[in-house]
């Protein structure tokens, strides 16, 4: 196998229903609430305070959210103290995308992803929400530390948080 190495995080399981605002979701909410430290930014906001300290971000005016932004712009203009964790909950899919947000397309998820690090602290978090496990990875010098899998039943797509820190 080469240079492969064995992670381990943390694996937990929560039933929860699907909102599409996902820390409406009180179980949610609060493993989010708990998994997070210091300076958050949450990149995608939507309409659900987290009771920590939070800078929001929504690119929808009608979002309450300090910033509305693009991603990808706003992490490439942030010039403030950068932040010892990062939220984020974007549209999984496309089709989601132009849903939540008006018609309006995100920035490719891939070149967010390179960017985020230059507003992290070293050691910082990453909390990254969607239908599948791929996040900031190992390339970028992270390491996951747990994965929550979110089943909502029947037939509709679990959802996957991976909490990774920076380490170097």
């Amino acid at each position: 196998m080469g240079n492969s190495r064995i992670i381990q995080p943390t694996l937990e399981y929560m039933r929860a229903p699907l909102h599409k605002y996902t820390f409406s979701i009180a179980p949610i909410r609060k493993w989010v609430e708990s998994n997070c430290a210091g300076n958050v930014l949450n990149l995608f906001a939507g309409q659900t305070h987290l009771c920590v300290n939070e800078v929001r971000n929504d690119i929808r005016e009608s979002a309450d959210a300090t910033y509305h932004m693009d991603a990808l712009e706003f992490v490439r203009s942030w010039n403030s103290d950068k932040f010892d964790t990062i939220v984020l909950d974007p549209p999984y899919s496309y089709r989601k995308s132009m849903e939540m947000y008006e018609g309006k397309i995100m920035s490719p998820f891939q070149a967010l992803k390179n960017t985020i690090p230059n507003i992290l602290h070293d050691n910082g978090v990453v909390i990254t929400f969607g239908y599948h496990s791929v996040s900031m990875g190992a390339s970028r010098k992270f390491v996951q530390q747990k994965i929550l899998l979110i089943y909502h039943g029947g037939a509709i797509h679990d959802t996957i948080a991976v909490k990774e820190r920076r380490v170097g």
